[in-house]
């Protein structure tokens, strides 16, 4: 096959539509119909449904993308380590972490590190679910727990609970809950049911059962997908909720209730591609949040 014209369908795949892959490849919309059209000609077969809303794969085609993607997450991965410098940490650095621990602990300290190393460029991705580190979806993952991917290395980064807050606001409004089975009086925000992306950790809800009577289950007020949705609604005052211990510095405008209660233990890992074992920016990267969490949690 014609390396011009993978790398066309690669971008039209990626895109969905020959005019966005066209910007991407600085070429005109004809230009790249025509070269995707040579390339269905030249393996007799269509790799495209041609739809009035976009383009969708053929079966063909969906084989022939996901061949393409894993050759070139991999020439990507390859040319980052050849233009490495082995002496100094540069280049781009692609971070995925759960939104909560992104949003909340990590970006506010991440201009630390690029203070530190003005030569590696950061992009941040916030999501619950997890990338695909194999495929080059992110240089980086830090997991609130083991990976599933094989041929990933991990390292243990910290372990931490789940504790109880409400704002103050909160508890001048409705009363400070003296004992767990005080919360079947209060409002209760927990983590969201019936999305896509699994809960971060297991026995997310705890705080539903924890000194309940089984004859009176509790409703909670709120149900959000995501802890940093969690963390808002308990400072607006809304309610009481169960946040990870990761953020005991990020809430001080917060009461700490109930501290004999403790949920699941989290365990949080760095994982990254073997590939990259050797890489200067995973390096540095990795000392610098082993550094932080030394200094605040």
């Amino acid at each position: 096959m014609d390396w011009d014209k993978l790398r066309v369908f690669h971008a039209v795949a990626e895109a969905g539509s020959f005019t966005h892959a066209g910007e991407l490849l600085n070429l005109s919309q004809s230009a790249v119909s025509r070269q995707i059209s040579a390339l269905e000609e030249s393996l007799n077969l269509p790799l495209f449904h041609r739809h009035a809303r976009g383009l969708i794969l053929t079966e063909q085609g969906e084989l022939l993308y996901q061949t393409a993607r894993d050759v070139f997450s991999r020439l990507a991965m390859t040319e980052a380590l050849l233009t490495e410098s082995r002496e100094r940490a540069q280049g781009p650095l692609k971070i995925t972490t759960t939104v909560a621990f992104g949003s909340l602990w990590l970006t506010p300290r991440i201009k630390d590190f690029l203070d530190s190393f003005p030569d590696i460029t950061v992009t941040m991705v916030l999501f619950d679910g997890e990338l695909d580190l194999a495929m080059r979806e992110a240089d980086i993952a830090i997991r609130m727990m083991p990976p599933r991917q094989p041929d990933l290395v991990q390292r243990h980064l910290l372990s931490m609970n789940y504790s109880v807050y409400a704002s103050p606001a909160y508890l001048e409004r409705h009363g400070m809950p003296k004992s767990p089975d005080d919360l079947d009086n209060h409002r209760l925000i927990i983590y969201g049911d019936g999305t896509r992306v699994s809960a971060p950790v297991s026995d997310v809800n705890w705080l539903l059962e924890a000194g309940a009577s089984p004859d009176r289950p509790r409703r909670p007020v709120l149900e959000v997908n995501n802890i940093y949705g969690i963390y808002r609604a308990v400072k607006s005052g809304l309610g009481i909720a169960a946040m990870p211990d990761y953020l005991s510095s990020e809430t001080d405008t917060l009461v700490h209730i109930l501290p004999e209660l403790k949920g699941p233990k989290i365990d949080a890992y760095f994982v990254y591609p073997e590939e990259l074992r050797n890489s200067k920016r995973i390096t540095v990267f990795r000392d610098f949040l082993l550094s932080k969490i030394a200094e605040t949690l």
